[in-house]
């Protein structure tokens, strides 16, 4: 059982121009190539998915993105409450989609209305207890098998991004791959770019290390192979890194 409790409620949640904002993400691992698969990357991954009580379909880890949290901390946290894995985050997101709640499914109410973010999350490591193991069980599965189980059609099209981006990913490094309740119904699918970190300017930066969030803590340094300053932020126990180009 583990010692850290999910966070519940709605007292924190953020909302904008009526919709309830949502972050959660798509935890992969990248398998082995065999004769079988030849190299087809959507053959290589597999994708984590998490059960619902007394259902026999699959979600990826989501919820609600808090006020003391940014939405990649939300992604993380998420991951961990409901799937149990930590590792690296990309920040660009997959998308962004507006879906409706399955407890408010009334066209004309403004209330139910979600905005879901999504992100990719490789997976490090996974943990033999977390928050919601009592509610919830985790299956790897592979890319067929994760969208005929897909609960809701608004997470089958970010899977559907998510496969696009890795297959550009790995023609663009050469096989090297680097990834930076509703029901199934309508959904919009909105992919306009994150807000970007600012930029930094003072190339004389030593590193430090302080508490953005519960759980979460902000490093910055200069990298050691590039012209380049690296901001990493470690959020329940995953860390989340970009570059930024150093000034002159």
């Amino acid at each position: 059982m583990s010692s850290v409790i999910a966070r519940t409620g709605r007292h924190r949640q953020r909302y904008e121009n009526n919709f309830r904002l949502v972050s959660g993400c798509i935890p992969y691992r990248i398998t082995e190539d065999d004769e079988d698969h030849n190299g087809d990357i959507e053959n290589r991954i597999q994708v984590l998915m998490v059960s619902s009580p007394d259902r026999d379909d699959r979600v990826f880890p989501k919820g609600g993105w808090e006020d003391d949290e940014t939405v990649l901390e939300a992604a993380c946290r998420e991951a961990f409450e409901e799937a149990g894995v930590k590792g690296t985050l990309r920040e660009t997101p997959l998308g962004v989609w507006e879906f409706r709640s399955k407890s408010r499914q009334k066209i004309e109410s403004l209330e139910g209305g979600c905005r879901g973010y999504m992100f990719a999350l490789e997976v490090t490591e996974e943990l033999e207890c977390w928050p919601e193991q009592q509610n919830r069980d985790r299956k790897w599965l592979n890319i067929k098998e994760a969208f005929r189980l897909c609960r809701y059609e608004w997470m089958c099209r970010a899977l559907e991004e998510f496969v696009r981006v890795m297959e550009v990913s790995d023609d663009d490094e050469g096989g090297k791959i680097e990834i930076g309740g509703e029901e199934k119904g309508e959904a919009s699918a909105n992919v306009n770019a994150m807000p970007s970190v600012p930029a930094v300017t003072d190339h004389h930066v030593v590193t430090e290390c302080q508490i953005v969030s519960s759980n979460c803590c902000i490093e910055i340094k200069p990298s050691s192979t590039s012209q380049q300053l690296v901001i990493s932020v470690h959020c329940h126990g995953t860390w989340l890194s970009r570059g930024l180009p150093l000034s002159h």
